[in-house]
């Protein structure tokens, strides 16, 4: 586990960091690579727990490079999804990426569907960010129609910021796989607002 000093160090660099994310991707990168899988999980909570919104995308970077962690990935469910920083939130969603990155994407579906059904609205938009472009990872390469079908599930969600996702996510998907796309729209009940709002964004380049 890193020392005080160590934390310091990490919160002294990125602290001062007003956009962006990679000098924070790039200290849990370096954190991931050290030590136990123990003790990466609590220097990323020691890190979490920082007032600065950067110190805390560090340690939420460190909880998406360990792999197989189920610890890591409920922590990142039940306390990062909490997170008032829209900052975080971004890192949420880059987290779960490698999360399911790691595990193999088809391994993962079961977690992908959990997260989308999940009642917090932040869990269910880092489950259709993450892996954005959906089409462009393994698996969903192949299987393009299972990334569309998952996705389509939220297309009426109560949260206009995960109809965002879902509907830019289709959107990507379709760039390659218009007729796939044009197929699933079709399908779509547009006398209902929420629905009609993410079909215009899913539907930008047909």
């Amino acid at each position: 586990m890193k020392t005080l000093a160590d934390l310091k160090a990490v919160e002294k660099k990125v602290s001062k960091v007003p956009h962006g994310f990679a000098e924070m991707k790039e200290e849990g990168v370096k954190i991931s690579g050290e030590g136990t899988l123990g003790e990466k999980l609590a220097t990323a909570k020691q890190l979490y727990g920082s007032e600065k919104h950067q110190v805390r995308m560090v340690g939420v970077f460190v909880l998406g490079f360990a792999p197989y962690s189920r610890e890591a990935v409920s922590f990142l469910r039940e306390e990062v999804s909490r997170d008032p920083s829209c900052q975080v939130q971004e890192i949420l969603a880059q987290s779960f990426n490698e999360y399911c990155k790691a595990m193999g994407y088809e391994r993962s579906l079961p977690v992908i569907r959990d997260w989308l059904g999940d009642r917090n609205p932040n869990v269910r938009r880092s489950a259709a960010e993450g892996p954005r472009i959906w089409n462009q990872r393994d698996y969903f390469r192949e299987h393009p129609e299972v990334a569309v079908k998952l996705l389509a599930a939220l297309k009426n969600d109560d949260s206009e910021y995960v109809r965002k996702s879902v509907g830019n996510s289709i959107r990507d998907i379709s760039r390659k796989e218009k007729d796939l796309v044009r197929k699933e729209l079709k399908t779509w009940d547009l006398s209902n607002p929420r629905t009609k709002f993410t079909y215009g964004l899913a539907s930008k380049f047909l």
